[in-house]
Order: structure tokens, then sequence, then C-alpha cells
């Protein structure tokens, strides 16, 4: 058979990457689907209503350190990511967002360097253009803030969003979104407003279309400041409104110790009602977790707390990092 028809095509495009690569080898018309855009497209789309079976691994730049994949329990069958493409990865690439199957990416071995998403399974790149007068600052990740999101309408399963830096800083972050359809960068009419402190823009949790960023925490803002205390902003990606978002009493009590640090993930999946958002600090050896209960009223409740003797982690003061 060198052709797939037009019954089995739909079929194809649910089977997992790893059985595609298993019919690519005995027979020519699969070998010439995972090379067709059309299929690529559907298969991705199926692809990202399946829950995430793996994660990836990659230590910050400078450490040089290898692209890893680590199945989830339950998914111990296999991801279909060989270990030629990691091995690429790990040589050109820095890992910046994923979501099911789609990795966000940024060339570390090209100038100026390039953005492109890839799906590690099918071997397939999209490159990603962005707007042209933030090219030449490519280079200085501090003007480069993008992110690749989840997109829930009929037409895009994901989205691409770029924050710019303001030059004064007083200024809103512009914003700007791609999705694959449209194919043009949209510039919000509003940006982001960040507030006073600075905002962790690496670890973002996108709920129902709004996305939200945890600040840093210290002691550098003036006391009876709206921004004395951390926060989490959210920046609606609808209508370009930004919102605070106060944290828990509990866990703003000692917040601009030195040795504090919070972070923030999503609960639950994205896609359902029942999401919400994950807040976790570390201060002095000690680990709290708290859950957003209702959004309106910032009502959060307490789950968990443990030392990190208790989790066997070796580091006196370890970080908390975002999940890819």
């Amino acid at each position: 058979m060198a052709m797939i028809s037009s019954e089995i095509f739909p079929i194809c495009s649910y089977l997992p990457a790893k059985s595609l690569y298993r019919f690519k080898a005995v027979n020519k018309g699969f070998y010439n689907l995972l090379g067709e855009g059309f299929f690529l497209v559907n298969h991705v789309h199926n692809s990202l209503k399946r829950d995430d079976t793996c994660f990836f691994v990659q230590l910050e730049r400078p450490c040089n350190e290898e692209v890893r994949l680590h199945l989830l329990p339950s998914q111990q069958q296999g991801s279909g990511v060989s270990s030629e493409v990691l091995q690429s990865l790990s040589k050109s690439s820095q890992i910046l967002a994923s979501i099911k199957g789609l990795i966000l990416c940024r060339s570390i071995d090209k100038t100026p360097s390039e953005f492109y998403i890839c799906n590690p399974a099918t071997k397939s790149q999209l490159p990603i253009s962005l707007p042209t007068h933030d090219e030449e600052n490519l280079n200085a990740r501090a003007h480069v803030m993008i992110m690749l999101l989840e997109c829930y309408d009929e037409f895009d399963d994901y989205m691409v969003v770029h924050f710019e830096t303001p030059t004064d800083w007083s200024s809103d972050y512009a914003c700007k979104i791609l999705k694959p359809q449209e194919g043009l960068w949209k510039t919000m009419e509003k940006g982001f407003c960040a507030g006073g402190r600075n905002i962790k823009f690496n670890m973002p949790v996108h709920d129902n279309g709004v996305i939200h960023f945890i600040s840093d925490c210290g002691s550098y803002i003036t006391k009876g400041s709206p921004y004395f205390e951390p926060y989490i902003m959210s920046y609606n990606l609808k209508n370009g409104t930004s919102t605070m978002l106060k944290l828990s009493k509990t866990a703003r009590k000692s917040s601009t110790d030195k040795k504090c640090d919070m972070s923030i993930f999503n609960w639950g999946k994205v896609s359902m009602t029942s999401s919400s958002i994950c807040l976790v600090r570390l201060k002095r050896s000690t680990f709290k977790v708290w859950i957003l209960k209702d959004y309106k009223t910032s009502r959060w409740k307490r789950i968990m707390k443990i030392k990190t003797k208790e989790m066997c982690l070796k580091e006196k003061y370890p970080t908390i990092t975002s999940r890819l």
C-alpha cells in the first residue's frame, strides 16, 4: 500500500507516535504520512486531548546538561521520543515550556537565537518569527519572555504568548499572541501590569483564558506600598485586564525574608471547571502548600506542611522551579 486511504487517515492521527514509527519501517504509506503537514497538525490536535504522559528535564545553562525524558509511573509503555531527538535538543536548544508532547525551544547554536515549536515524537519543527522590532533583543534574555499555552477554541489547540519588557519602569509589558491558524502576531490593546515587584515569568499558570504570574519575595519594597508583600498578578488574554490576587495571610507572613521563596502551579486539569492554583512556599527548610478555594475572595486552604529533611532533600536551601 503506497498511500494511506481516507478511511484509515483519521485512525492514524490518533495513534501514539511510537506506533506510527513502527508502521513507518514496514509501510511506505506511513513513511510518507509522517512528512505531511496536514497529518502532523491533526496528530498534534488529537495528542493534546490526552493527559500528559511524561516530562522533560533540562538544567539551565551554562550547565550544558542533556535533555532527559521521564515517563510517569502509569505510562511505562513509552513515549515514542527517540534518544536521537533528545541528543539533538541537548546540543542545540534550550527548552522553555511544554504542553502535552509539544515543546517550545530556543536555539543556542545560532546567532541571533531562534524560537520554534517541536513535536519530538514526530521529529517535526515549526519556526516562530518574533515581532520584527524584537529581533535585536533575541540574545538579551530579559527582553524576550515567550511562553506556550493551551488554547480552548474551535480553531487552535495552543498559542504562543510574548511579553515585551518595557523601556520605562513605570510602563506595562506589551503583550502579543500568536495562534497557528492566524499565523500573525496580535497585539493586545492593554499591556500587562506587573505591579511594583519583579515577576516570575518562567512559571505561568494558565486557567480559563487567564494567565497568572507570582511575584518574587524580598524586602526591597517600601512598607505601606500595596506591593510590599508578594502577590499573584493575573492577565486576561481576552480583554487585557490585569488583576492582583492576594496570597493567604499565613503565606504572606514573613514572606519578605530573603530565605523565603514561593511559586505557583496548576492544580487539576486546566480544561475542567474544578481546576485551580497551587501555591508552594519554601521558608527555612519547610515546604507549605496551599490551594486556591475561592478566586473572587482570594480564599486559600493549606493542604501540606513538610520539612525538607522529611523529603530526603540534601540541599539546605533547595529552589522551587517550574514543571515542564
